[in-house]
């Protein structure tokens, strides 16, 4: 069985691209096998991640099969004495050597993108006691709201609890739970979730809004909106509507937002530490491509905020292009936007304000996340 779950791993690794990621890949590698028990699909999804959070160490000219022994050996040896690990192998060694021109490639980032990635949950408002009483393993982050953010410590299946398919929590990384808190919708607004994807942030702002109002939720695939719609079922929220929307000049709706969230799509590289796959597939062109769907994404979609309404640009992105550059083209182009202070919402007891908020996974142990906002002028 060793050599078989060898095989696998490597098969995962040999098909990786950026059209066939490999946490994609690996899902349906493990799917499709029968007989594997918890432990050996664990196994295999530790050789993977192993060979590419540690490629950079690698010998190409070796096998697959010894590169991955290596690369597993140099994950076991980093989790007891990360000190072993100099801080210029780590910052030189960690990912390809352009993304020091777009990512601030710090030692403290660095090791942190070796380590193994926490596990996020927000349970709904209020269930954070009782969820954290019914799996057992949880941590929650902070107090008040925050304790409805947890750590999940354990190693059970959570898609199987009775308690996910209750409804009772979701799956969502701490950075992008601070995206919907940066939002902060009021009960009874209109808002805009204009890159819903499969609608994570839309069931936050939900929940902030406490079911009630209106949010739209668009994204260019329908198939993430039928994903969007199950989940939305399973968590009971009902206050919203979806349609197809590719970024295109026509809004897919005359109605005019109290806020709307531009999460818009990007490189990932703020989820480095979860997914080193891609640190290896991305490249400097991806990044112009990106940019310029991004500056479109923002500046049409701003045509949609009423005045005195809220606009939120995110990423889960530490790139200078996606980020500082899209920020400073929207403000250059002459919009009736002002930038709205904002406060971490993961560190509500400070004062100290920005414009242009970066979460770095040394933080908080989440995401990688750069989040703006603006108001828009009164009339």
């Amino acid at each position: 069985m060793k050599s078989n779950i060898l095989s696998l791993a490597e098969r995962v690794i040999r098909r990786n691209d950026r059209a066939h990621p490999a946490d994609d890949l690996l899902r349906l590698e493990l799917k499709n096998q029968s007989g594997l028990s918890p432990e050996q699909a664990a196994e295999i999804s530790h050789s993977v991640f192993s060979y590419f959070r540690w490629r950079g160490w690698l010998e190409e000219r070796h096998q697959i099969s010894d590169q991955i022994a290596h690369a597993v050996g140099l994950a076991a040896e980093f989790a007891k004495h990360a000190e072993t690990f100099s801080d210029w192998e780590l910052t030189h060694r960690v990912a390809p050597g352009w993304a020091s021109d777009e990512i601030q490639m710090t030692p403290e980032f660095a090791r942190v993108l070796q380590a193994e990635p926490k596990l996020w949950l927000r349970a709904r408002p209020g269930q954070g006691k009782f969820v954290s009483q019914r799996l057992r393993h949880c941590r929650a982050f902070g107090e008040g709201p925050l304790s409805d953010t947890l750590e999940y410590q354990g190693r059970e299946d959570l898609f199987r609890t009775a308690e996910f398919h209750a409804g009772n929590f979701e799956l969502q990384d701490i950075s992008s739970q601070a995206v919907g808190l940066v939002c902060a919708p009021e009960h009874g607004e209109c808002w805009w979730d204009a890159c819903a994807g499969e609608g994570g942030k839309l069931l936050h702002l939900s929940d902030l809004m406490k079911n009630k109002g209106l949010i739209w939720g668009t994204d260019r695939a329908e198939w993430r909106l039928r994903r969007l719609k199950r989940r939305a079922a399973r968590a009971k929220i009902f206050n919203y509507r979806t349609a197809i929307w590719d970024g295109r000049a026509k809004l897919p709706t005359k109605t005019i937002f109290d806020g709307v969230l531009v999460d818009a799509p990007c490189s990932g590289s703020g989820t480095w530490q979860r997914n080193p796959h891609t640190r290896w597939t991305l490249t400097p062109g991806d990044l112009k491509e990106l940019y310029g769907l991004q500056i479109q994404l923002l500046a049409r979609a701003a045509a949609g905020v009423k005045p005195g309404g809220k606009l939120v640009y995110s990423v889960c992105s530490l790139a200078r292009s996606e980020t500082q550059k899209v920020v400073e083209h929207f403000e250059s182009a002459g919009l009736p936007f002002t930038p709205v202070p904002l406060i971490n919402p993961l560190t509500p007891e400070t004062t100290t304000t920005t414009t242009r908020l970066v979460l770095w996974p040394q933080q908080f142990g989440g995401n990688g996340m750069f989040i703006a906002a603006w108001l828009r002028s009164p009339l």
